[in-house]
């Protein structure tokens, strides 16, 4: 740049600067003018629908190379059978990674990959979608991975039992955290417990869908009258119109997709509760039976929504959380959904101590509605924050185009969108007062708490009766039926484990053990031994330590205690699947169920005899202390070969199977220095016990909890 230019330059930058007349500034933020938003008239889609019935949205988008679409498809998860819930979200899942008929889904990764592109397929309530996102160069060929998927997907039976076993891993992880359960729990109450919007896969449900299924469903639901496909991106309409027609045209139409009836019957107003008691604080949500998106209060109970419960400024909050200090956080309002009533929720977590006050202060918030109705300046602070949220909500074509797509999947009018910011701005303070009255009714809220009562400050029922809800996850099928089989002992099977207890030692002899001390060497399946330290005290506290690179790692389990600690990593409580697991492990030992060969608390039925290795091993269904498994015994000695059982793994429940062998002969008690362990027919690893010790001297402190430095344990 020219020095004259530059000395201009300087001179227009300290004129700015230096002359405060030209540009007057106020003197009180509150004064400063506000122009008001300037209407909204977003870029409007190409509609186009096919002979078909194939409704596809283009939305040409050029500030980037890239073309993204998405495809959503009539019929979801409302529509599964019963006893197969969670059918569609192994569809969603398997549709996907089960790959076409031509390649696999891992085939499929790779290519995708290579050209950072990327196909996925999903799930929701109502409709199952599929999508993809690529470079403009690489339309074609992902395009044509996305058609193979949409028209020939494969659905590999080896995805669906990966997707299945992950699914069980969420299953038995579903009761670990108190504000998921509180979401869960409290929408059942709204809809009612077998609503097709609030069921919860089961492992005997999952166990159900079959591939077939699967392959089944695709072929009924998918149909180009059910489809509504948008693509948004770097792209010619009039050409990509003329590819997709070329693509889409000839797939013949189905039937048209009828939506279930589904009935809504809200739980009774009143008070339940989930026990946790491995919590220090309550999760609590109030609910009942919202309202449709189609509702003409819906604007009203909007910007209600956002001035009561919506955020650090609403009234709740201020009052509850900042004035009360009874809340972590606190919220809600009166809940929509395009198609389906939404919630009426009120949310909140709470020390524990503080449960009732808490519910006390928001019933007294909806009690002050009446008399102290939302003022002018929070209708208009909640307006402002709506409208202002309103420009980052569609502040792109993609976003856009796939709002309409919304629209037009629930029939609402396709210029919804750009209505809504006038229809917010006309809402009254008297709309919001009468929507707040209408909706929201106290003695209608069903109140759920998610909490240890052992610390409440007040007990639940001051505030009324109280119904308990139970959660316990209902054991996989297998574990189901193993668990009704032994009802009663019978003489041979008690014979047998007199004789399985005289093959340790005899029954006086192994009553002595009250604790056991064991050094393992523990070898998993491809790769190297790792010692591990055992300390069990029957039948409930177990210490587990296990040397690794940075450290130690502890594991603790006692009836009130489940944590698992690493060196410099802190202190992590086991969740409630990992404790109750550990536990049944200690109960399921061979010395434990020995012991009580003679207990009458404890069930031992012979069903049989089976085959191991040359043995003709007389099976033995045990049962008792909580745990079912099977003994696989060797008649002519008394000695336990296998053992069978059903245990939780960190991919969910699978069947277990320990052979055992080796045996050997300490302090009078002989035990098998082996133990090879299977999941669902696999070898997981290979123990042998380096050394073993009966009624050690134990540190009283070896079971407290340490003291950590508040991080979790990796």
């Amino acid at each position: 740049m020219k020095k004259h230019s530059l000395a201009l330059l300087a001179c227009l930058v300290f004129a700015f600067f230096a002359i405060p007349s030209a540009f007057p500034q106020a003197t009180d933020w509150t004064k400063i003018a506000i122009p008001p938003l300037p209407a909204f008239h977003p870029q409007q889609p190409k509609r186009i629908e096919l002979a078909n019935g194939m409704i596809i949205f283009l939305q040409e988008d050029h500030e980037l190379p890239l073309i993204d679409g998405s495809m959503r498809i009539r019929g979801g998860s409302i529509s599964e059978p019963a006893n197969k819930i969670g059918m569609l979200d192994l569809y969603g899942e398997v549709w996907r990674n089960g790959g076409t008929k031509s390649q696999t889904g891992d085939q499929l990764d790779d290519f995708l990959e290579a050209r950072a592109a990327k196909v996925e397929t999903n799930n929701a309530p109502d409709s199952t979608s599929i999508s993809f996102s690529c470079l403009k160069e690489d339309f074609d060929d992902v395009f044509k991975i996305f058609n193979d998927l949409l028209r020939a997907p494969e659905f590999r039976a080896d995805k669906l039992d990966l997707a299945q076993k992950e699914m069980n891993d969420a299953i038995s992880r579903r009761n670990d955290d108190a504000s998921g359960i509180a979401q869960r729990e409290s929408a059942k109450l709204a809809y009612g417990a077998n609503n097709p919007y609030v069921r919860q896969a089961e492992y005997a449900t999952v166990a159900a869908v079959t591939r077939e299924d699967l392959v089944n469903w695709h072929k009924t639901h998918v149909y180009p009258n059910r489809i509504i496909l948008g693509i948004v991106g770097d792209f010619d309409s009039g050409a990509l119109e003329a590819k997709l027609r070329a693509a889409f045209g000839d797939w013949a139409r189905g039937p048209d997709w009828t939506k279930p009836e589904i009935d809504f019957h809200s739980a009774k107003p009143g008070y339940y509760l989930v026990l946790k008691d491995d919590v220090n604080q309550s999760s609590i949500d109030m609910v009942e039976l919202g309202i449709k998106r189609e509702n003409p209060d819906y604007y009203a109970t909007q910007v209600f929504n956002e001035a009561f419960g919506g955020g650090f400024s609403s009234r709740l909050f201020k009052s509850i959380r900042t004035a009360q200090g009874l809340a972590y956080g606190v919220g809600g309002g009166i809940g929509s959904s395009f198609d389906h009533p939404g919630v009426v929720r009120f949310q909140m977590g709470t020390k524990s101590v503080s449960t009732v006050d808490a519910i006390n202060a928001i019933y007294k918030e909806i009690d002050d509605l009446p008399s102290h109705p939302i003022t002018d300046e929070e209708i208009k602070n909640a307006k402002d924050s709506i409208l202002n949220a309103f420009v980052f909500r569609f502040d792109s074509p993609a976003k856009i185009l796939f709002e309409k797509m919304t629209y037009e999947f629930y029939g609402l009018p396709l210029d919804y969108l750009e209505h809504y910011q006038a229809a917010v701005e006309k809402v009254t303070k008297e709309q919001v007062a009468e929507a707040a009255a209408k909706y929201i009714h106290r003695d209608q809220l069903a109140v759920l708490v998610v909490g240890n009562t052992a610390e409440f400050g007040k007990p639940l029922t001051t505030l009324g009766s109280v119904t308990n809800i139970d959660i316990t996850i209902p054991p996989p099928p297998s574990a189901a039926s193993a668990e009704k089989a032994p009802t009663s002992s019978n003489p041979e099977g008690k014979a047998l484990a007199l004789k399985v207890a005289q093959a340790l030692g005899g029954l006086d002899k192994i009553k002595t053990v009250k604790s056991v001390h064991t050094v393992l060497a523990e070898n998993e399946a491809n790769g190297s031994p790792v010692p591990i330290d055992v300390t069990i005290v029957y039948p409930d506290k177990m210490h587990v330590s296990i040397p690794i690179a940075t450290g130690t790692i502890t594991v603790i389990v006692t009836p009130t205690l489940g944590m698992m600690s690493a060196e410099g990593g802190g202190i992590k409580d086991l969740s409630d699947s990992q404790k109750k697991e550990n536990s049944e492990q200690i109960r399921r030992d061979l010395l434990f169920l020995a012991q009580h060969a003679d207990d009458p608390a404890f069930i031992f039925a012979a069903n049989g005899s089976e085959k191991i290795g040359n043995v003709d091993a007389a099976i033995v269904d045990v049962s008792g202390a909580g745990v079912t498994m099977r003994w696989y015994v060797d008649p002519s000695n008394g000695r336990v070969l296998s053992e069978t059982y059903t245990a939780m793994g960190q991919s969910g429940p699978f069947q277990g199977q320990t052979d055992l062998s080796d045996w050997t002969t300490t302090e009078g008690i002989t035990l098998p220095g082996t133990h090879t362990n299977k999941q669902d027919g696999k070898v997981s690893s290979v123990v042998k016990t380096t050394s073993i010790q009966f009624n050690p001297k134990i540190d009283p402190k070896l079971f407290d909890k340490p003291v950590g430095d508040g991080k979790p344990a990796q």
